[in-house]
This record gives C-alpha cells, sequence and structure tokens, in this order.
C-alpha cells in the first residue's frame, strides 16, 4: 500500500515536471525567434530609410535596444510564470507549518511523581503513525527497572526509534499506555517527564559554542569534577585533552568541526552530565570502534548503577551482557530475555546472531563467558 503511494506521488511529480520542462523547452528558442526576428525587422526596415535619408543610424540603433528590452522583459515573464506557482506551494508549506497546532500538549492539572526511580513499563502499547495504514507498533509490552540495562534489537525498519521517542512523548500512544513509576506519562508535565531522561539520538547533534557548553546543556551547574567524569566515562578525554584549550575548545553548529565518533562521544557524556534516572542510547554507540564500545560500555556500567538503561542496537556484541534483550519484529515482539535464553528461543535472535557472530563467539556466548 505504501510502495503504491509512494509510486502514486512520483509519477505526478513526473508527469508535472516533465510537462514543465516540454513548456520551457519550445518557450525559450520561440522567445529567442522572435526577439532575432524583430532585430532583423528592424535592421530591415530601417536599412531603406537610412539609405532614403530620412532615418538616422543613432536612431535605429536605440529603436533596437527599446525593443530588446520589451521583449526581455516578456522574456521574464514566462520565468515568473514557471517560478511563482513554485513560490506560492512553499508558501503555503511555510504556513502549513507555521498554523498547526501542538498536539503534544501538557494535561490541565499535571500530576507530580511521589518516587522518580526510573521504572518505565509498556502495557499493551500500539502506535501509528498520523495517516498511516497500518501500525508501527503493535501490542508492545515490557518493563524497564532501574539498575537494570534494556536493550532492543531488530532489523532496520521494525520500530526500534519509533519505540523509544514515545518514552518522552515525541509521540503519544495509539492505544494502551506508558507509565513511569506507576504514573502515565500523558498525566505529567513534559518538563517534568524530560528532566527525568537523558536520551542519545542516532545521530548526535551539537551546538555551537564550546565542549563545556555542550556538556552542560542539560544541567547547567554542573561542577568542572562533573563534565571531567563524564568524558572520561564516555571516553572522550583522550581527544579533549590532545587539544590545549581542552574543554574550552569551540564547536561550530552541529559539530562540523569534530568527527562523527567525537560527536557521539561527548552526546554520550552530555547525557551522562544530566545524571538522570533514564538513560536512553538510540543506536549511540554505532559510530565506536569495537574497542571504544567496550571501554566505554564497562565505565558506563560501573556509573549508571541505579538507572534504568535503554539500548538500542543493531551489534550483538553491545547489547549481549543486557539484562534484558527485546527483539522487534515488524511491530512486535519476536522475543524477550537473556542473550542466553534468546538463542535457545527466539529465530529472529538466531538469525541476527548468526550473522553478526562467528560459531566459536556463539559457542562462548552460551557457555556463560565473563561479563565486561
Amino acid at each position: 500500500m505504501e510502495e503504491e503511494r509512494f509510486d502514486k506521488a512520483n509519477r505526478d511529480l513526473m508527469g508535472t515536471q516533465l510537462f514543465t520542462n516540454r513548456t520551457m523547452a519550445f518557450m525559450f528558442p520561440g522567445m529567442m525567434l522572435v526577439m532575432y526576428g524583430v532585430t532583423l525587422t528592424i535592421v530591415w526596415v530601417s536599412a531603406h530609410r537610412i539609405d532614403e535619408g530620412t532615418l538616422q543610424v543613432g536612431a535605429m540603433t536605440a529603436f533596437i535596444t527599446y525593443s530588446m528590452q520589451i521583449v526581455i522583459s516578456f522574456l521574464m515573464l514566462t520565468v515568473m510564470s514557471v517560478m511563482l506557482p513554485r513560490a506560492g506551494v512553499a508558501a503555503d508549506r511555510i504556513e502549513e507549518v507555521l498554523t498547526t497546532e501542538t498536539v503534544i500538549v501538557d494535561p490541565e492539572s499535571p500530576e507530580k511523581a511521589g518516587t522518580h526511580r526510573g521504572e518505565i513499563h509498556f502495557s499493551g502499547v500500539s502506535f501509528r503513525y498520523p495517516g498511516a495504514d497500518t501500525d508501527a507498533l503493535e501490542n508492545i509490552e515490557f518493563t524497564a527497572s532501574p539498575g537494570k540495562t534494556t536493550a532492543i534489537i531488530g532489523s532496520t525498519g521494525c520500530g526500534k526509534s519509533t519505540l523509544i521517542n514515545l518514552i518522552p512523548r515525541f509521540y503519544d500512544v495509539t492505544e494502551g499506555c506508558i507509565t513511569i513509576d506507576g504514573m502515565d506519562i500523558r498525566k505529567m508535565a513534559k518538563s517534568e517527564l524530560r528532566d527525568m531522561i537523558g536520551m542519545v539520538p542516532q545521530k548526535g547533534v551539537l551546538f555551537s559554542g564550546t565542549i563545556g557548553s555542550n556538556l552542560r546543556f542539560g544541567r547547567p551547574e554542573a561542577s568542572d569534577e562533573e563534565v571531567r567524569k563524564a568524558a572520561e566515562i564516555a571516553q572522550a578525554m583522550e581527544f579533549i585533552s590532545s587539544n590545549e584549550e581542552g574543554f574550552d575548545r569551540s564547536i561550530s553548529q552541529g559539530g562540523s568541526n569534530v568527527s562523527g565518533g567525537q560527536k557521539q562521544r561527548l552526546a554520550i557524556a552530555r547525557a551522562i552530565v544530566k545524571d538522570p534516572k533514564i538513560y536512553i542510547f538510540d543506536d549511540s554507540f554505532s559510530a565506536l570502534d569495537m574497542k571504544t564500545d567496550a571501554q566505554l560500555r564497562k565505565a558506563l556500567g560501573a556509573y549508571v548503577k541505579n538507572a534504568a538503561v535503554i539500548i538500542v542496537a543493531q551489534r550483538i556484541s553491545t547489547i549481549m551482557n543486557a539484562d534484558q534483550i527485546i527483539v522487534l519484529d515488524e511491530g512486535r515482539i519476536a522475543g524477550i530475555g537473556t542473550h542466553k535464553e534468546l538463542l535457545e528461543s527466539c529465530g529472529t535472535y538466531q538469525q541476527i546472531a548468526s550473522s553478526q557472530l562467528s560459531e566459536s563467539e556463539l559457542e562462548k556466548s552460551t557457555g556463560g563467558g565473563s561479563n565486561e
């Protein structure tokens, strides 16, 4: 169904573009023909009158110049006839964005959570994007407990990022509910909810300023020692200390003056500085090499012992030691358990593991290899 809609939209666009390009392909040569035809006619008529002495050469030149200005003005009008509809469509889109009402709003009387332990519970959660024909997530049910690591894995497009985007209320669930410490997140103020969460998106985003200002973005009052500790956990101190400016090193908009791995480590450090009750890592370790990934996860595990940690990952090695692994398949839970349990009971997980791990690594992981 989605492929048919996409195909129809593309064919409609192709038809419009072909019509416009064909029209312009004839219009420009036509206007050039008119322009030079007018010039030739003026010269032809003027030549006889100049020969008779009734017209000056300067008058003919001026007449040609004025005629060209008129013709070129008509040529500009034809260009405007193409640009104006595009400008109209762009203006409509801008107006649509400006007049769109916020769907995710605070309740009229927000409730305050009595405790902030960070226990997340998905209860029969289903979600469908606006205008979609099918659910992106269906009947999701699990609990992410404080002090435990919950990992989410699955094929591309199975709904991993959609699932975690429901926690900070970037979207609201279609069915079911999500609770934190027993309270429905829709009854909480967004500011209180999001203060509890430290989220690292798939693509790390940095802001213009310094390394220090970026790391303190979630908690401006953080001390220098806390910032340094977070950078050490995120394995970022090596490249920070290699520059004489250290934490005062300038960061350009979007972090374009640092590498992808450095940007991702700084984004992770920023979440650690915030010291939230819930950590969400949306495939945040994919830009790191295996050694840095392992070191970071080991240091992070020792630091966030009392927080709930949710990790979305593509690599089995990143999540195989998690307390709970959730396998998603086309928006549904295909299996929940530890690495060893899923290798025995979940076919989807077995396929992912066999495609990433060698037989010796699989045997070692099912034989209860030491945790990192």
